[in-house]
């Protein structure tokens, strides 16, 4: 079994590659974006999910805002693949490819390099706030800074 990455991990990377970010400790799990949002003091829209879909065999995140929720039709037309192939990873899968636990997820970071896609209603905001890497964490970081690390390609990908 993969031992999880955690904040600790995160805040490395950020420290190794100079960026703004910010890790910020919650008083409790925040398991949805109202949650977040609230927690923070800022609008949903500010929320950001990093969420690992299978193109295939391949590992891919996706990252999209507030309550927005990903349309695989138009993610399997980005991939130029075949809706059919395009799933959610597993828990399993998800932590094997990135390092993290489901709900904890940064945007980048991860074990290995992975594809990353950014719905273009994301790319239009300023600051956000995703996985700070553990469940009770989030993370404060740009846009450019996120767009940069995960050498994201923005796509409109949300229904």
């Amino acid at each position: 079994m993969t031992t999880p990455m955690n904040s600790e991990n995160l805040q490395t990377f950020i420290d190794a590659h100079r960026l703004a970010a910010a890790i910020l400790p919650m008083d409790a799990h925040t398991a949805t974006v109202e949650e977040a949002a609230r927690a923070l003091g800022v609008d949903t829209d500010r929320i950001i999910k990093s969420l690992v879909f299978m193109a295939g065999e391949q590992p891919i995140v996706v990252i999209n805002n507030g309550l927005a929720r990903v349309d695989r039709k138009k993610l399997a037309a980005c991939l130029g693949m075949n809706r059919k192939r395009v799933k959610f990873a597993r828990a399993e899968q998800a932590l094997a490819a990135t390092g993290y636990v489901v709900g904890a997820m940064p945007p980048f970071g991860h074990r290995e390099n992975l594809r990353t896609l950014v719905d273009a209603a994301t790319a239009e905001l300023d600051t956000v706030y995703g996985g700070g890497g553990d469940i009770d964490a989030m993370m404060q970081l740009s846009l450019p800074e996120l767009l940069q690390m995960a050498h994201a390609e923005v796509a409109d990908i949300s229904e």
